[in-house]
């Protein structure tokens, strides 16, 4: 069997962390079982679909690299991949369920339905359908219909089943009393198909094999069981994912501010991490690893290991995790993903040397745009650093240490950090000086600070016209 996986969002708005997770565990799932992996659109709730909220879907999944092998974008074999384009497939499955007596219509209006609420006790009711119209005789039925009376459809729960039992690869044996569960409606009187009979018919004419989403969907698989059995398909494997709470411990919703993937690409996080830190929303490796790298989530992601509780972002651990794969990328492109978050017009002399700077503020960064807050370090505001040197440069004990820094400066070909650092040493043997008197004075000639990064990286990364400058300044 060829694993089939899919992630049909509404487009209602950027994708946060709680929704995007799903997506993230059909994609792995998919790509582990070398499986195919279909994006779909459910847009048939108009009223609340925004314009563009498509687009910024993709675009999400993009960034987060979840490619998908068939959807709106590129097709497939099982298309359209809207829902509000699938029509056709809707209308031949309601009128096979309805022929076959396992649908039927129901002509009851809203006044009816009022009628039929049912009494739970302390003053709760709910509305619940009473079958009035499953008894109509089949010409009454029919003769209804060919007046055009309103009317929708209603699946026909079966007569004497007791409960509803669902495999869940999570949450495992689930049962569903019959008793609560009306005849649902699958087509309303404007004909369009209701949120749980479009899903069966897309999942089915789609090939899904297994539907994995979030915990607040198991209220609508007993229903969609069903109706897998009366169209005659075999159920696909359910798993439903535990809910994901928001910092706060309350659930995540857009109009409540939850973090979005957007915003997450915007403050600097790497894809591969915000991929990672979303698998470990529930789910735990094997051998307890926390930073795993893609190709290590694909290989190891199982349903298995996804537990029933609730799972709560820890906006912390997300910048933890985002570190350590920050800390696993070269240099090269470390400084290439740093590169569009620099404020090049306040740090001007970064551009000449990014990849050093990097290299010397990267144990500093948990995000790409963490940068900024750091390459103060390297490039202090002038007018304080200028004052600071001066002062060194006045000082008798540290006059000699410097002017032995400018010569060996002056004729040091190797800028790199380890040489660099080697000249600053040769440099304190000929003034005769050592540790904290050659080390604390340089640096404060250099970012201000007796504390800070290696000598050589910082040399490195200020270059040699600036290092150059910054010396001579003192020694004016």
């Amino acid at each position: 069997m060829t694993v089939r996986t899919r992630f049909a969002p509404s487009p209602t708005g950027r994708l946060h962390l709680g929704n995007v997770r799903a997506a993230a565990f059909n994609w792995l799932l998919a790509r582990q079982a070398g499986g195919t992996f279909v994006l779909r659109i459910e847009d048939t709730d108009v009223g609340r679909n925004v314009e563009g909220g498509e687009e910024v879907i993709i675009e999400d999944l993009r960034w987060l690299g979840l490619d998908w092998d068939e959807g709106p974008d590129i097709g497939g074999p099982h298309g359209p991949y809207r829902q509000s384009e699938r029509d056709a497939s809707y209308a031949p499955a309601v009128e096979r369920l309805a022929a076959e007596g396992k649908a039927y219509p129901c002509f009851c209006s809203e006044t009816d339905l009022d009628e039929q609420t049912e009494e739970f006790g302390e003053g709760r009711t709910a509305l619940r359908y009473s079958g009035r119209c499953r008894a109509l005789a089949p010409a009454e039925r029919s003769r209804k219909v060919a007046a055009g009376e309103p009317h929708v459809i209603r699946f026909a729960v079966p007569e004497g089943l007791e409960s509803v039992d669902i495999e869940d690869e999570i949450f495992g044996r689930i049962s569903f009393p019959t008793a609560d569960l009306d005849d649902f409606v699958l087509r309303r009187t404007d004909g369009r198909v209701t949120y749980n009979f479009a899903v069966v018919v897309d999942d089915i004419e789609m090939e899904i094999t297994h539907v994995v989403r979030g915990v607040g969907h198991l209220s609508n698989t007993p229903k969609q069981a069903l109706l897998f059995d009366a169209l005659g398909v075999s159920r696909p494997v359910f798993g439903h994912l535990p809910t994901v709470l928001g910092p706060d411990g309350k659930k995540l919703s857009k109009r409540l501010g939850a973090t979005g993937v957007a915003e997450l690409r915007a403050r600097g996080y790497p894809p591969d991490a915000v991929l990672n830190y979303l698998s470990l929303l529930g789910w735990s490796h094997p051998e307890e690893k926390e930073v795993l790298t893609r190709a290590e989530l694909v290989e190891s992601i199982g349903l298995d290991r996804v537990g029933k509780s609730d799972t709560q972002i820890d906006l912390e651990k997300l910048r933890w995790v985002s570190a350590q794969h920050l800390a696993m990328e070269t240099l090269s492109d470390l400084a290439e993903h740093v590169r569009p978050f620099v404020d090049f017009d306040r740090f001007a002399g970064a551009s000449a040397n990014l990849q050093a700077v990097v290299e010397t503020l990267r144990t500093r960064l948990s995000t790409y745009a963490d940068i900024n807050e750091h390459l103060g370090l390297l490039f202090p505001a002038e007018t304080e650093s200028a004052e600071k040197r001066r002062s060194l440069g006045a000082d008798p004990a540290v006059r000699p240490v410097l002017e032995a820094v400018r010569a060996r400066l002056a004729v040091q070909s190797d800028w790199e950090p380890v040489a660099l650092d080697q000249a600053v040493r040769a440099a304190g043997a000929d003034a005769g000086v050592k540790g904290a008197a050659l080390f604390h004075p340089v640096r404060v000639l250099l970012i201000g600070s007796e504390k800070g990064p290696d000598l050589g990286k910082i040399l490195a990364a200020i270059g040699r016209d600036e290092a150059h400058r910054r010396v001579q300044q003192a020694l004016e």
